[in-house]
């Protein structure tokens, strides 16, 4: 649940289902009575339907509240990212950041560097898209050492630079929700 239409859409499946529950965040839901069978596969059904999924694997859920955190830092944050994220998600997930990475890759098929590189381009395109930030500013919003640097990396990710992406008509974006789903290293 990475969107506002997520939420909802959770939350219309709890109340149809009568259960209650503490208002729904980003990729969680409290909810406040124990599940039934039934009703856990009731609402496994309807979340699927949506194209959601009900997570009650420790590890798949942990994962989860990591691509939650990496999205939440660079596409909902209007703070420049200034913060080395192995800290910043060892101390927002309470777990050793070695032990965070192993299991990313493990379940992801990719590191939590490569998740959060594809990220940041997304972003970054969303920025240039909107036009109220020049490359510079863009750098120094999403902590990149130098232009020099980001434009290498986004040209590596995109095969366009910034300035040919920005030239675009088409400019080609991803849904969130989408982007490191189908990495391939």
């Amino acid at each position: 649940m990475v969107s506002n239409r997520c939420k909802i859409v959770v939350r219309d499946e709890l109340t149809k289902l009568g259960l209650h529950f503490m208002p729904v965040e980003l990729g969680v839901v409290e909810i406040m009575e124990e599940l039934t069978s039934s009703q856990k596969e009731a609402l496994k059904a309807a979340l699927l339907i949506t194209g959601l999924e009900l997570m009650d694997d420790a590890k798949a859920i942990l994962i989860e509240k990591t691509k939650i955190a990496i999205i939440e830092m660079i596409h909902h944050s209007n703070e420049a990212l200034k913060v080395n994220f192995s800290d910043y998600l060892s101390d927002k997930l309470n777990q050793n950041y070695i032990h965070l990475s192993n299991l990313f890759s493990e379940v992801q098929g990719t590191t939590i560097e490569q998740f959060i590189i594809l990220h940041k381009i997304e972003r970054i395109k969303e920025l240039i898209i909107y036009d109220e930030l020049n490359i510079t500013e863009i750098a120094w919003k999403m902590n990149y050492s130098s232009v020099a640097h980001l434009s290498n990396q986004f040209k590596k990710m995109t095969g366009l630079s910034p300035s040919h992406f920005k030239q675009l008509k088409d400019k080609r974006r991803q849904p969130i929700e989408e982007v490191g789903e189908s990495i391939q290293i």
